[in-house]
């Protein structure tokens, strides 16, 4: 229904009566519904005005369904492999078909620390795939929920990175990647 009438965040849903209509439901399970996906964080009911369609970034339901499934160690490992290979394919297609001179020279890279999302997040948006980054946002959330406690990657395994996307050397960017993973050679 969303997709069919052209709804986007901000805007507002049918009343509950009209969604038991359309939907061929009894209005308790619309009601339940919309409680549901209001604790979700996907929808918001604002009292005398109805019930609106909430902007689904930053919202919970990641870590929340992480929260039932994808518990188990092999499902773990997959997660942080599929998300390894959206990197490197990232880093392959910039590297294809991106001016990537901006990016080289963004100061977020000097910094001593510098925040890993945030700098796969602009290589995965450089990358020019929109499917691919939002498999990566939504995988990068949920590794990110798992809390592994993983060690950070150093300074120095950034600017090698750096160097080797600066040289548009394919080769040496995977080693550079590897080394900034902790992977060995695959």
């Amino acid at each position: 229904m969303i997709k069919e009438d052209h709804l986007k965040p901000g805007d507002k849903l049918p009343s509950e009566r009209e969604l038991s209509e359309r939907l061929n439901v009894g209005r308790s399970s619309v009601r339940e519904a919309l409680r549901a996906l209001e604790l979700l964080g996907l929808i918001e009911t604002k009292r005398g005005e109805g019930t609106f369609i909430r902007d689904f970034k930053g919202h919970q339901l990641i870590p929340l369904l992480g929260t039932f499934i994808l518990q188990d160690e092999a499902s773990k490992r997959d997660v942080k492999e599929t998300k390894h290979l959206i990197e490197r394919n990232c880093l392959s297609l910039i590297l294809k078909r991106a001016e990537i001179e901006a990016f080289l020279t963004d100061k977020r890279w000097t910094e001593d620390s510098i925040n890993d999302d945030e700098f796969f997040l602009t290589i995965a948006q450089l990358a020019d795939n929109h499917l691919l980054l939002r498999i990566w946002v939504v995988l990068a959330d949920y590794y990110n929920s798992l809390q592994l406690n993983e060690q950070h990657p150093v300074k120095e395994h950034y600017d090698k990175l750096l160097t080797a996307l600066a040289n548009r050397d394919e080769v040496k960017t995977a080693e550079a990647y590897r080394l900034l993973r902790g992977l060995s050679n695959e």
